[in-house]
């Protein structure tokens, strides 16, 4: 039976499910709920340094975007860092990990970007017994307009300086979390591993505005008839997260240095497939948020029962191993060729295949009598598109085209060799070195 006990900078939890930094790890109320879910980990909300904590927001504090049968795809949220004192923080980690000594416990930590501040907090944090510190480089709102979250992520060179005071003044795990509110995510994380994090951990929210009130004309959510930009985080932004996960993975610079997925996970599946792109772990917080803590039972028993199905007995079986097979577009094999087959069991005759290729695409699907739907192979590109807009699962497919065989589109032999764009004959690169 699978294993899922993962040990990530030296932690090991019972299972590689953390957590994140947010609302759901706010006090030890919450914490304690969750390790009894079964959480492996959480990442401590937010700290900031000692003294008046920060004020947030008396109203509304999220805007969210709805998918067609009102499952939440993205949360919106405007609101900042823990609101309560760092004593009382500090106090109830110091409790929950002497409690609970099988799981991880990091403190989120916030504060200004001058030594003496996190020369401060540090050996403080320390005190409590907790397993590591999660640097929080990615807030991109309320606190990034004082100088800290994003506006430190968004500078490398800040980043490699405080992490350097951290990895001086603290002695356990430093991880560093990112914005990805920037063009190249490659450069912050280079940064943080050339200030001696441990690890990194990403994304953190993306700075959006979900919606607008066509009554009052003001973003949502709205305080006193105003609204804000703040971080957009849930299943939406999965895809973002995988690319940059997958950017530091396979960047030579920071190639082995652990990463802690977060952005979107909501079931086991999407763990998996974060872990496989290199992450030793991964944070959760909108999908606890939409379903609570129990949602952790789903993701433990998908995971197990799929590692069990695919012959791994533990995590460390399949972390990194699409990170090969991820590449840049120019070294993708142009003699690959592959035509859509559409099965007529399974076909309900909706037409959405057809109504896409033909009025978006490339023209390829005929509507015959009996609203039968065939793919013209000498139009077809394969695009995928009617495979993504069909309702029925599996009925389109994408089937690869035998070497030797004729495409009918071009009339060129699928050839066995590999091709790609710096050796076409139409890349003007190409053209210019011979």
């Amino acid at each position: 039976m699978a294993d899922l006990t993962t040990t990530f900078l030296g932690i090991t939890t019972p299972n590689p499910f953390w957590l994140a930094s947010a609302p759901p790890t706010d006090k030890e109320y919450n914490v304690r709920r969750a390790f009894e879910a079964g959480w492996g980990g959480v990442v401590w909300k937010t700290l900031g340094e000692a003294g008046p904590p920060v004020v947030n927001v008396n109203g509304p504090r999220y805007g969210v975007i709805h998918g067609a049968d009102r499952r939440v795809l993205g949360i919106n949220n405007i609101e900042l860092i823990t609101d309560r004192p760092l004593e009382t923080n500090l106090e109830e980690i110091a409790r929950v990990k002497k409690d609970y000594p099988d799981r991880a416990i990091i403190a989120s930590i916030m504060v200004p970007c001058e030594e003496a501040s996190w020369k401060a907090i540090l050996p403080r944090v320390a005190e409590t017994g907790c397993d590591g510190i999660e640097l929080n480089f990615g807030c991109p709102h309320g606190m990034s307009e004082r100088g800290m979250g994003a506006a430190v992520g968004q500078v490398p060179e800040y980043i490699e300086m405080v992490t350097r005071w951290c990895k001086e003044y603290y002695g356990k795990p430093v991880i560093v979390k990112l914005t990805p509110n920037i063009t190249d995510i490659r450069y912050p994380a280079r940064a943080a591993h050339k200030g001696g994090a441990d690890a990194v951990s990403l994304i953190n929210t993306v700075s959006s505005i979900t919606s607008v009130n066509l009554d009052t004309f003001s973003p949502e959510p709205s305080i006193d008839g105003k609204g804000s930009h703040g971080g957009y985080c849930g299943p939406a932004v999965k895809p973002i997260a995988m690319n940059m996960v997958a950017e530091i993975a396979r960047d030579p610079a920071t190639r082995g240095l652990p990463i802690s997925g977060i952005g979107g996970v909501t079931t086991w599946r999407d763990a998996a497939e974060f872990m496989s792109l290199g992450c030793g772990n991964v944070q959760v917080c909108t999908a606890a948020m939409t379903y609570g803590f129990r949602i952790v039972q789903e993701m433990i028993s998908g995971l197990s029962q799929w590692m069990d199905e695919k012959g791994y007995t533990a995590t460390s079986d399949f972390i990194g191993r699409a990170v090969p097979n991820v590449t840049d577009w120019q070294y993708l094999n142009l003699n690959y060729v592959a035509k859509a087959k559409i099965d007529q069991d399974a076909c309900i005759k909706c037409g959405r295949c057809y109504a896409a290729c033909e009025d978006t695409s490339h023209q390829a699907i005929w509507m015959k009598p009996g609203r039968v739907f065939e793919v013209n192979d000498a139009e077809c590109v394969a695009c995928n598109l009617c495979v993504d807009v069909c309702p029925v699962e599996n009925c389109i497919s994408m089937v690869p085209m035998t070497p030797g065989e004729t495409d009918p589109r071009t009339g060129r032999v699928v050839s066995r060799d590999y091709a790609n764009w710096t050796t076409h004959p139409n890349n003007p690169a190409a053209r210019a070195a011979e």
